[in-house]
């Protein structure tokens, strides 16, 4: 108990279940839920002001996507992401965004590729903001926004899972120091690419972010 800032969470456009999960996810970005901490569902109920149904509904969904790990009548591990996991989804990413991206670049509709710049300025708005929840959800939409112009919806859900599973560590250091805004810049770059229809160089363009974002990570990891 204690582990959360009070927050205002029942609206009536969402089902609490799902406000719920974002706030955990929202605490996982800012520390307040550590890595390889086990946390109950009653408690962080308590800390919520709701029941315990809900909290536990959202951190089964965290579970799903390899937040968090059930530990048997004691509630749920948050998942610690060391460096060999990081290098491993580094690697799959590249392998299937950046070849995606020069696909795309040939072949997609240049005003479907324009639509998606007011997503990637909101990226680097958010980062300038210091707005993590913004920053990751704008982030989120720009990449996978970008891969479904590949028409590969089975490609799209991989690469969100992967992106679940690395994305929400370590962005409260980064974002102090602001290193997030050199990488939330790069989205932009990317897009200028491809809507010049310069594939290989929004190939190398990719890489580089990626490659950027794999050291950013490292360099966090060095810092705790």
């Amino acid at each position: 108990m204690g582990h959360l800032k009070q927050r205002n969470l029942i609206t009536t456009r969402e089902r609490l279940r799902d406000q719920v999960a974002h706030a955990l996810r929202a605490a996982l970005i800012s520390g307040e839920l550590q890595p390889g901490q086990v946390y109950s569902a009653p408690g962080l109920a308590e800390d919520f002001g709701i029941s315990a149904t809900p909290v536990r509904e959202a951190m089964l969904d965290l579970a799903r996507e390899g937040l968090v790990e059930p530990v048997r009548n004691k509630g749920f591990r948050v998942t610690e992401v060391d460096e060999r996991d990081l290098d491993q989804y580094s690697e799959i990413r590249m392998l299937i965004e950046v070849p995606m991206v020069g696909r795309i670049t040939r072949s997609a509709a240049r005003e479907d590729l324009q639509a998606l710049r007011p997503v990637a300025e909101e990226i680097v708005r958010a980062a300038r903001e210091h707005d993590l929840i913004g920053y990751l959800e704008a982030d989120r939409r720009f990449h996978l926004s970008l891969l479904a112009l590949g028409g590969n919806d089975r490609l799209v859900e991989t690469v969100g899972d992967l992106r679940k599973r690395s994305r929400l560590y370590g962005l409260t250091a980064l974002d102090e120091g602001d290193r997030l805004i050199p990488s939330a810049e790069e989205h932009v770059e990317l897009l200028d690419l491809m809507i010049a229809g310069e594939a290989k160089r929004a190939e190398k363009c990719m890489m580089r972010h990626l490659g950027h974002v794999r050291s950013l990570w490292a360099k966090d990891a060095g810092r705790r």
